[in-house]
């Protein structure tokens, strides 16, 4: 493989060694008693949140500094810096700023994101499209400003620059020049004994493993939505329902980026925990879309989700299970789609590198017979690039996935993941497709169930409690299908270099 160093114009190396040299500093910041890794791309059972809500607010202080590393810097806490003794880091005065010596609350905290990943894809699509070999810079940088007016209401705003330095074929999610990331205002309070929870803004939703709803933190664009958003959560019960907007993005000028009602996302979802750190979950969902074109049908799109869940661990075993139907209509014909993805392993902790063996499958329906009243084809939502790789060789449409995954932990801030992955189509009827529900050119109603096979490695390192690293390779050997349609085997590269301040 050849990398091509032309992506680095003259601000894009500068700001890499900039972003290495600002994090040493922080090396000296006070590691938590669990060393657990802030992975993105390593997901274990331990990551298996139920979404990005943050916990209930406590009534004093807990005496802990959060890891500004984590995926949703706005569900963060930093009251607990009014201990004067917790404040052992540079610039800690900027992430605490109090308004009151008798009351944590109200306080000020600012933030500061940067991330940096160089990327090589020889063959986007598997070279069937426009795009072609390419290696390039993606680098974002988010701010932002967390106010606590008191323990029940908060503001928070985050703005971001997202570049893709040398990439020549631009999508929306790859660039988003400066413009507003997040804007929300929360209130948090007891109701019925429950802790209940609002928020209405530009917000972000991520459920479980991000299977079909993400943050999308893989592209250079996160997702966001314009919605309002309440829960209410009294243990083992948590209930919570949102109607959004999602986010449009465009690069034409600074703040540009809106949404409309012409796209529209709603849920409500009931969670329970069983047996301890066990839950169980089921929601229900509705996708709202004008203008739609799919390959069997144009128009409107009414979609109603219905997704059921459980996740947990028993002893060393662990288990995801997931399963998601949608009925409804698009373009004047009904929709019949289904999906369903599970991630199961076993670890053995009394080895030094606690190896975890793990194995995922996964499956989305696909259109069955082009021209008939029936879509039978899978709409993936807002899916998470991380979930199966950052190649954006999968998604789930028309596939029957399996992955065997293997990971240890060489040392307590590294992680390693090596895995093998088999993909298959349900269906020769329908189209193979790539991330998020792109249809490679001339797969559809030709050739074999047989897609293709890939191997993923990728290590995850955390070098200060600020600044983390990661490296992932993914190499695809294409199917017969995809060669007969003009594509070939596809390499990515990807070296990340993460700072949260």
């Amino acid at each position: 493989m050849t990398i091509h160093f032309h992506c680095f114009q003259r601000h894009a190396l500068p700001r890499l060694c900039v972003l290495a040299l600002t994090a040493l500093p922080w090396s000296v910041a006070a590691w938590a008693d669990d060393p657990e890794m802030q992975t993105t791309g390593i997901i274990t059972r331990d990551a298996a949140s139920s979404d990005a809500a943050p916990p209930a607010v406590a009534t004093t202080p807990v005496p802990t500094r959060p890891s500004p590393l984590g995926l949703t810097r706005w569900t963060e806490d930093w009251s607990a810096l009014a201990d004067p003794a917790l404040r052992t880091a540079p610039l800690d005065g900027l992430k605490y700023i109090p308004f009151s010596r008798s009351d944590p609350f109200p306080y000020l905290s600012l933030g500061l994101t940067v991330r940096e990943r160089l990327e090589t894809n020889d063959a986007p699509a598997f070279g069937t499209g426009p795009a072609k070999s390419d290696t390039y810079l993606l680098d974002r940088v988010q701010i932002h400003a967390d106010l606590h007016l008191d323990r029940h209401w908060r503001g928070f705003v985050q703005f971001e620059d997202a570049r893709a330095v040398g990439k020549t074929m631009l999508t929306p999610v790859d660039q988003n020049q400066i413009d507003l990331r997040l804007l929300f205002l929360e209130y948090t309070g007891k109701v019925a004994g429950g802790t209940f929870k609002a928020r209405v803004g530009r917000q972000e939703f991520a459920f479980d493993l991000q299977r079909f709803v993400s943050v999308r933190d893989g592209p250079n664009v996160r997702q966001a939505y314009d919605a309002v958003w309440a829960d209410w959560e009294l243990k083992p019960w948590r209930i919570l329902g949102f109607v959004s907007q999602p986010t449009q993005y465009r690069d034409v000028r600074y703040f540009d980026d809106y949404s409309t009602p012409h796209q529209r996302f709603s849920t409500l979802r009931v969670e329970r925990h069983v047996g301890g750190t066990n839950s169980i979950s089921a929601y229900y969902a509705l996708l709202q879309q004008d203008g739609v074109h799919d390959l069997d049908a144009s128009g409107r799109e009414n979609r109603h989700v219905f997704d059921v869940r459980s996740a947990g661990h028993w002893h060393a075993f662990d288990w995801d299970l997931e399963a998601m139907g949608q009925f409804g209509t698009m373009g004047g014909k009904r929709v019949r789609a289904w999906a369903f993805g599970s991630r199961t392993g076993y670890t053995i902790d009394t080895l030094h590198w606690k190896p975890w063996f793990g194995m995922q499958i996964d499956g989305a329906s696909g259109d069955t017979k082009a021209g008939d009243r029936t879509v039978g084809t899978f709409n993936p939502l807002f899916p998470n690039e991380y979930y199966f790789n950052l190649g954006s060789y999968n998604t789930y449409v028309n596939i029957f996935h399996v992955k065997p995954i293997v990971l240890v932990r060489p040392a307590p801030r590294l992680a390693v993941m090596a895995a093998v992955g088999l993909q298959w189509r349900m269906t020769t009827a329908d189209a193979i497709y790539t991330v998020p529900n792109i249809p490679v050119p001339n797969t559809r109603g030709r050739g074999h169930l047989w897609s293709g096979l890939y191997g993923q490695v990728r290590l995850d390192y955390t070098f200060t409690a600020n600044l983390a690293g990661a490296i992932e390779a993914v190499d695809y050997a294409a199917g017969d299908t995809i060669r007969q349609a003009g594509g070939h085997d596809s390499r990515y590269l990807g070296t990340e270099l993460r700072f949260g301040w």
